[in-house]
């Protein structure tokens, strides 16, 4: 793929694993509770297999209400987003690393450069010594 093609969606023989089996996407409450527009959104590398990666939100989130994530983030088949709002439909092709919004009022959607995607803090610990390792 080269440099040229990074603002086009993948095309099917371009699609990697990570794209091919999820189905869901997290999704803020306030798109269902407060029957708020999708108007922000990032693809990450998914968190499982039935993960697409897509994270959904209104733009009215808080950073308390995103710290509960357990809570305030639903997962929604991809399709039934794509239904509520079929102008997410030719974003949601798009690979992880992609970020989009919409301005109220805004016409369509405008892609994002400078937004950093958050990831998860993982603990590793990494030892050479046998006498570590549990069975």
């Amino acid at each position: 793929m080269s440099l040229e093609d990074i603002d086009k969606p993948l095309s099917k023989d371009d699609e990697t694993a990570q794209t091919k089996n999820g189905f869901l996407a997290l999704v803020s409450k306030l798109v269902f509770d407060e029957k708020l527009p999708v108007r922000f959104m990032y693809k990450t590398v998914p968190a499982h297999l039935n993960d697409t990666g897509w994270r959904m939100f209104t733009g009215y989130e808080t950073p308390e209400f995103l710290e509960d994530e357990v809570t305030n983030l639903l997962p929604v088949d991809v399709k039934k987003m794509t239904n509520l709002d079929p102008s997410l439909s030719t974003l949601v092709d798009y690979n992880a690393g992609t970020v989009w919004e919409r301005a109220p009022g805004a016409e369509g959607w405008q892609r994002v450069y400078d937004f950093k995607i958050p990831a998860d803090q993982v603990e590793v610990e990494i030892t050479n010594d046998v006498d570590d390792f549990k069975h």
